[in-house]
């Protein structure tokens, strides 16, 4: 009579079981292989995208120096005018920000 407690070695089954874990670790690998191309490829994107970003920052500056010198030139040449639209805007400002 065979206890609970007994195993029955059936060289099968064991076969069957090594193979598994052979088939579970190649399984594994492949899947840290295809991880790691993964990462590569993902910090790859980043790289190009950070290229394009830093791109666009710096025509975003040269737009705006060019307007800042431009919007400076126009108030040197120009001051009456200026100081008119300066206090058209702030009586505006005001007018919306004054509650009666």
């Amino acid at each position: 009579m065979t206890t609970a407690n007994s195993k029955a070695t059936d060289p099968t089954k064991e076969q069957e079981i090594e193979a598994s874990k052979v088939a579970v670790t190649e399984a594994y690998e492949k899947l840290m292989e295809a991880k790691n191309h993964f990462k590569a490829a993902a910090e790859s994107a980043g790289i190009d995208m950070k290229s394009d970003a830093v791109e666009q920052l710096k025509k975003g500056r040269d737009k705006a120096s060019d307007l800042t010198d431009q919007a400076t030139t126009y108030m040197k040449d120009n001051p009456l005018a200026t100081m008119c639209i300066a206090f058209a805007a702030g009586f505006i400002a005001s007018k919306f920000l004054t509650r009666k």
